[in-house]
């Protein structure tokens, strides 16, 4: 009787459920990062070195010099719809399969952009700091007058299923007008169902009285949200990211808060998160959270079983389920 095959290595490189943890250690030889200890570069790939799989988060930067230094790797499960963090060229170079973790996030993470929009177009930060300071004091007609949402303009930069989501949600609860612009159209079914109206881009920030970001950020979108585009956006129109935070220059989106040039931003990704520019930290008119859009329990578990679904399909038939799309090697945006 043969032994039995050795078990490929996996990394977890940040803490996840214990029960997804199970499902992979009846598959794997498992090193789990349960402690949560965000890995440096160095740290990363001394735990990485000798093993066939990685379950990565958005954090992780995976790029050639990592790669370099972890010859055995075959498939990294980034459990996270976008894969910013990867470098798809030099894991395609290498023969290494990248998986993502699409739409078991998407109604979480809509619910939660329209929640984000609604409290920054109606100053719910502001009004909130204002009774825990004892600030309130009496009322008066235009005391933390905001914005309104229903009838009002929504815009949308990115119209995949997230971005669909948030227009559902808008056209149906709240009866806006919704615009859009995306590298790829709808069908007209699809448009008529939301509704939506595809416009180009200047249009999009010249109408939009609220404009919700949820495109993938690339070398193509990169700070494609900067002072020129800000400033042809409506004075009291607000911004809401739930993109990922290079899509938008932090400190012209700052210099536009102070001036008024737009009325407010809701911000659940940054650039450099977790540091966040510290002049939206002074700002009064912008709502700040700790990218959590998908963050209820349900949701980040399916997308760590999914996750795990990938690894353990990869290695048993060969097939992830849900590799990272081939055009994002040669487009993404």
């Amino acid at each position: 009787m043969n032994p039995p095959l050795p078990k490929p290595r996996l990394l977890i490189a940040r803490a996840v459920f214990p029960e997804v943890i199970q499902r992979l250690e009846a598959c794997f030889e498992v090193d789990s990062n349960q402690a949560d200890t965000v890995l440096d570069a160095t740290q990363l790939a001394g735990r990485l070195g000798d093993k066939q799989a990685l379950l990565s988060t958005a954090g992780d930067v995976i790029d050639e010099a990592l790669l370099a230094r972890c010859p055995s790797l075959r498939i990294c499960a980034n459990l996270a719809v976008g894969f910013g963090n990867l470098d798809l060229a030099a894991m395609s170079a290498r023969g290494i399969v990248a998986t993502h973790t699409p739409g078991v996030l998407t109604e979480t993470t809509a619910d939660f952009g329209f929640a984000l929009l609604m409290a920054t177009a109606r100053r719910l930060g502001e009004g909130e700091r204002c009774v825990r300071e004892g600030q309130w004091t009496k009322w008066s007609v235009d005391f933390m007058a905001g914005q309104d949402i229903h009838g009002s303009t929504l815009g949308i930069l990115g119209m995949g299923r997230i971005g669909q989501g948030v227009a559902r949600r808008g056209a149906h609860g709240f009866g806006m007008r919704v615009i859009y612009h995306s590298r790829t159209r709808l069908s007209p079914a699809d448009e008529a169902a939301l509704p939506a109206r595809f416009v180009g881009m200047d249009e999009l920030l010249r109408e939009a009285d609220h404009l919700v970001l949820t495109l993938a950020h690339s070398a193509a979108t990169h700070h494609l949200i900067d002072a020129r585009a800000l400033a042809r956006m409506k004075p009291g129109a607000t911004l809401v990211n739930i993109a990922r935070g290079g899509v938008v220059d932090e400190a012209a989106l700052v210099e536009a808060l102070r001036s008024g040039g737009i009325a407010a931003a809701g911000l659940d990704v940054f650039e450099h998160e977790p540091a966040v520019h510290p002049g939206l930290l002074s700002l009064p008119n912008v709502v700040l959270t700790p990218h959590m859009a998908s963050a209820s329990r349900a949701t980040r578990l399916r997308m760590a079983h999914l996750a795990a679904d990938n690894l353990i399909g990869f290695f048993e038939t060969g097939r992830a389920l849900t590799p990272v799309p081939a055009p994002a090697l040669s487009a993404p945006a």
